[in-house]
């Protein structure tokens, strides 16, 4: 990606991930990447930062979209995705013995 906003490593969550930008009147597809990390030294956050390719928009400038969440709240969103996660994988699942 071209410009990129978020540092990508080794480390990085996920590299290339599908995901969307919608608005009113426009939606751009692009690969992106999402990252989940906290800071080094004084953790006293959780930070889910999404970065979409800006070659890929056409609608939007190049941006990075970041959420600091508590870790309660990170929490939360774990147990969201593991429950999204088994539904999905339920339902795949089923599709496949079909």
């Amino acid at each position: 990606m071209p410009n990129r906003l978020l540092r990508v490593n080794a480390y990085t969550t996920l590299d290339l991930v599908d995901a969307a930008a919608r608005g009113h009147d426009f939606e751009d597809e692009a690969v992106a990447v999402l990252n989940v990390t906290s800071p080094r030294e004084n953790p006293d956050r959780v930070q889910f930062q999404l970065e979409l390719d800006n070659s890929q928009l056409e609608s939007i400038p190049a941006h990075a979209d970041e959420v600091t969440l508590s870790p309660e709240e990170a929490r939360t969103i774990a147990d969201a995705l593991n429950s999204h996660a088994d539904k999905v994988e339920a339902h795949l699942d089923g599709a496949d013995d079909e």
